[in-house]
């Protein structure tokens, strides 16, 4: 048996199939104005799992960027001082082998070569004392001041290692790996009498004294190796944290690439969706007016 369709069912279809239309012009517009494909997760929830889970992503790799940039400002930094400490020490080398010709050494010519040790060993404490931000870079992650006391200190002793020894400076990279941006001042300086600085100090109180300094151009030459060592291995963790930042901006783009595919709209075609579903809804409008034209029975009811 066929059954009837009335006025009233076909009207309830109509709004049924207009709201439909409308809600999807809407999302259209929505998607044009905003750029986004996905406006709200009831659009796609998938599409939302993967965009809120890139975004995560995205917010790591970012932070990581950040340690990078900031791991490499400290190895910079060190990079630079054991540089100029390197030149301030072949310098004193340099000063002691004039010093140890005493044949033809005089008294002022002792204090002037004295007078420069004494100028260059400042000169290496200030650079062992280097800071990055206020934070001295050879002393780890200890809240003093310098990594190393003056030469008029009594309390601790003078050169002493004011560091936290073995607590070091480092930056996480990715999710698995940290490098160490500081460097060991007592490893690359020594500390109190067999610092480098109590070093220098014995060599010019032996040519104020008159004596041979040929002998300490060996304890010259051990500190000049520690330092290099040193310098070696900040140069190692440098170009290892460039390698990373290199890693961590083809991360950064993968994942924006990535998210945009998902979440962003594509102008072009969101524009023509929008105008053909603009065009779809005013003829069902049109339509539906002309098809559900009053009854008699409309005014009877």
């Amino acid at each position: 048996m066929l059954g009837r369709i009335t006025n009233q069912q076909m009207l309830v279809s109509s709004q049924r199939n207009l709201t439909s239309s409308r809600a999807l012009l809407v999302q259209l517009q929505e998607q044009a104005s905003s750029g986004r494909a996905v406006t709200k997760p009831s659009d796609d929830p998938s599409a939302t799992a993967s965009i809120m889970r890139l975004r995560s992503e995205q917010r790591s790799v970012t932070q990581y960027g950040t340690n990078i940039s900031d791991g490499l400002a400290w190895m910079s930094t060190l990079d630079n001082a054991l540089t100029h400490t390197e030149d301030l020490l072949r310098q004193a080398r340099e000063l002691t082998l004039r010093g140890a010709n005493s044949g033809v050494m005089t008294p002022a010519t002792r204090e002037a070569i004295a007078t420069q040790l004494d100028g260059l060993k400042s000169d290496l404490l200030q650079q062992a004392n280097t800071t990055y931000l206020g934070r001295p870079i050879f002393a780890g992650s200890s809240n003093a001041g310098s990594a190393f006391t003056g030469a008029d200190s009594v309390t601790p002793a003078p050169y002493t290692f004011s560091g936290a020894d073995g607590a070091t400076v480092t930056r996480r990279i990715n999710d698995t790996e940290t490098i160490v941006v500081d460097a060991n001042g007592e490893s690359t300086f020594g500390s109190g009498a067999g610092s480098l600085f109590a070093s220098i100090d014995s060599i010019v109180q032996d040519l104020r004294d008159g004596k041979d300094v040929s002998a300490r151009l060996a304890e010259l030459d051990a500190h000049r190796e520690n330092i290099t060592t040193q310098h070696a291995l900040v140069g190692a963790r440098y170009a290892r944290m460039e390698q990373a930042q290199e890693t961590n901006l083809s991360q950064s783009v993968a994942l924006e690439t990535q998210r945009s595919g998902i979440e962003d709209a594509d102008p072009a075609k969101t524009i023509i969706d929008l105008k053909a579903q603009e065009l779809t809804y005013q003829t069902a409008l049109a339509v539906t007016a002309r098809a559900l034209q009053p009854t008699l029975l409309s005014y009877l009811s």
